[in-house]
């Protein structure tokens, strides 16, 4: 167990948190999650936080959106100023939503049948000026920019040029958090035209090729502090492999780059109080074997399979090869020859839902293909699976693991990212461990420990019921991580910052 910090007692900070999106507005992915669970922390612990991101068509409750500012967007280059309106959604901490119809009045938020907008890099070097733009114009004059991802990695850059003389801005400072450094951001120079700062000097540092400018290498070059998702993911993102390509850039920023692990929202994800799955359970041997042994029936009914007392494995994720589908789809067959079901659910790359198609078709009485995106179903496979299946390729830190941890349901993983931050191996030590992890990315290395898995359950029953004790019994607070957030914010921190969680697993 990690010691907790001293909790932060000093003057509260003006905190702007900048996302392309929000859990509870719009989500595509894990950085929603973040977006909505951190600022409300911060928040708590006395600090004025504010949320800016796009006023996307999808938004939920847009209708009732309160209008704030109808304002523009000078540029002195530009013929004509970009008009906007700023806009506030209603929620616990302040939302602004950067209303321009020409860039956000789409049907999805980054791509439509698969196909990026090709303006994307337009859409977001606006929408990260915009930020900047609207906080003299609302009054909110913030001691922390806190950016996401390569959609707002111009804003560093912006409070360094554009703003460097600019009183309001004399004492904010710019955090960037990296979700996945797999998309960079990465659009030819004419994207760039609200952003004259980038034109008129070259940068050759955030340029890749002669014709194109990485957002995300502008904000890892440009922001005052730099940290990723999970300590484990901050050091893969000195290296070649884990930095898909940009390990010198982070290398050059290695002082100012920080690991901080998620937390974890327990309000949605509880066994104890959630509403979509069949029966709520307690962190009790005996409530815990009732409640997943009728939660397990019903997800049985749901996903069409037979309802037995079998081991059952479960998996929900986008299907792609970064979450590791390719990994399981060459050993699936072989290890459906057990006497187990599985269930896979999640849209993505068509080649591999085909794949699964065609085994689900050939073993209908094992094995389940939901190719949906369903978040009561999700909740439901946490609580009714007794293992849950994630052998990602590469993954910065991973909220499923932690949700299944939650249920009682024995992650299995690779060690990879915050996956390995978060998940205490059996076959490494077996006393406090969570689940099971495997190191090489092939497809035997997963059997292998699939059929491990398999035998704890069906040879030591009693065994596994303590391991899954020790999931329930583990805690990725929000407190402890934004705890983190403002010692790096106020720079009583260096390097890579240890993973906070808490147990209560007895060695």
């Amino acid at each position: 167990m990690v010691t907790r910090k001293k909790p932060f007692s000093g003057k509260p900070l003006k905190i702007l948190f900048v996302a392309s999106e929000v859990e509870g507005f719009v989500k595509t992915g894990g950085l929603a999650d973040v977006a909505k669970s951190l600022p409300s922390a911060l928040q708590a612990m006395g600090h004025d936080v504010r949320i800016v991101m796009p006023f996307y068509q999808r938004i939920a409750g847009r209708e009732k959106a309160k209008l704030l500012v109808d304002t523009e967007l000078y540029v002195e280059t530009q013929p004509a100023p970009v008009e906007y309106q700023i806009k506030e959604l209603a929620s616990t901490v302040p939302v602004y939503a950067v209303d321009a119809p020409e860039y956000f009045g789409r049907a999805e938020l980054y791509a439509e049948n698969n196909q990026a907008y090709a303006d994307n890099g337009e859409r977001f070097a606006f929408f990260s000026a915009a930020a900047l733009d609207l906080c003299e114009k609302v009054g909110f004059q913030p001691d922390v920019v806190h950016c996401n991802d390569w959609h707002t990695g111009l804003i560093p850059f912006l409070l360094r040029t554009r703003y460097a003389e600019d009183a309001f801005f004399a004492e904010t400072k710019s955090v960037l958090t990296i979700h996945n450094a797999v998309f960079k951001g990465v659009f030819n120079y004419d994207q760039y035209s609200l952003i004259p700062e980038l034109i008129q000097k070259r940068y050759i540092n955030l340029e890749v090729g002669h014709a194109h400018i990485s957002m995300l290498k502008a904000g890892v070059a440009f922001a005052d502090k730099i940290n990723a998702v999970s300590p484990n993911y901050a050091s893969e993102l000195l290296t070649e492999l884990g930095s898909h390509g940009m390990a010198e850039d982070f290398q050059s920023r290695a002082n100012d780059l920080y690991g901080i692990v998620n937390g974890c929202d327990y309000d949605d994800w509880h066994p104890e109080t959630d509403s979509y799955i069949k029966q709520t359970y307690k962190a009790s041997k005996v409530s815990l074997t009732r409640g997943k042994k009728a939660c397990k029936r019903d997800l049985q009914q749901q996903v069409g399979l037979p309802v037995k007392d079998v081991p059952f494995y479960g998996m929900v994720c986008r299907l792609t090869e970064q979450k590791g589908v390719h990994y399981l789809i060459p050993v699936l067959k072989d290890f459906l020859v057990n006497d187990v079901q599985v269930v896979i659910v999640g849209t993505g790359d068509p080649k591999l839902a085909a794949a699964l198609r065609e085994i689900s078709d050939t073993h209908k009485e094992k094995f389940a293909f939901v190719e949906a995106y369903s978040n009561p179903l999700a909740h439901c496979v946490e609580a009714g699976a007794d293992f849950f299946m994630m052998p990602s390729e590469f993954e910065p830190c991973g909220l499923n693991q932690m949700y299944s941890l939650a249920y009682g349901t024995l992650p299995i993983v690779r060690a990879v990212g915050g996956l390995k931050d978060t998940v205490i191996d059996y076959d490494q030590t077996p006393q406090v461990a969570t689940g099971f992890m495997f190191e090489s990315p092939t497809p035997e290395a997963l059997l292998i420990k699939l059929q491990r898995s398999l035998l704890l359950y069906c040879q030591r029953p009693q065994e596994f019921k303590r391991l899954q004790l020790n999931a329930i019994a583990c805690k990725f607070d929000w407190k402890e991580s934004a705890e983190q957030y403002i010692s790096m914010y106020l720079g009583e921190e260096k390097g890579l910052v240890t993973p906070v969680f808490s147990s209560q697993i007895a060695v």
